[in-house]
């Protein structure tokens, strides 16, 4: 089922670029290191979940950018834009190829299955 998206026909014209642009600078940063990490984790301080996202990586030996952006007191704003262009509600955010994986938990059940290696797999017999 698709992620229902208000449809730009439903937006005023006056507003449309202010929507467009707003806090594009963090989106177009983690698209970036999304496409050229092979794994790429999300987070914010003070959060308990980006840790073990990247306790889990780090025991699986995989290497991995980490982004960290504000806590809970700081540059809410900014990972609330990064929430609406993913459409994932919680940190850590964990991209795979470019590909959102989800969390911490999603990331531990990839590892656990080997699911993640294989993700992985074609990066690395490119690189």
């Amino acid at each position: 089922m698709p992620r229902p998206i208000l449809d730009e026909s439903q937006i005023h014209p006056a507003i449309r670029n202010r929507i467009a642009g707003h806090q594009q600078a963090i989106v177009q940063e983690v698209m970036q290191a999304a496409g050229s990490h092979g794994v790429l984790v999300v987070g914010m301080g003070q959060n308990p979940f980006p840790k073990k996202a990247r306790q889990a990586l780090d025991q699986a030996g995989q290497a991995y950018r980490y982004l960290e952006y504000g806590n809970y007191f700081s540059r809410w704003r900014e990972r609330n834009a990064l929430k609406m262009w993913t459409g994932w509600p919680s940190f850590p955010m964990v991209f795979v190829n470019g590909v959102l994986v989800g969390g911490a938990a999603d990331l531990q059940a990839l590892i656990r299955s080997g699911e993640l290696q294989k993700m992985l797999a074609p990066a690395a017999s490119t690189a």
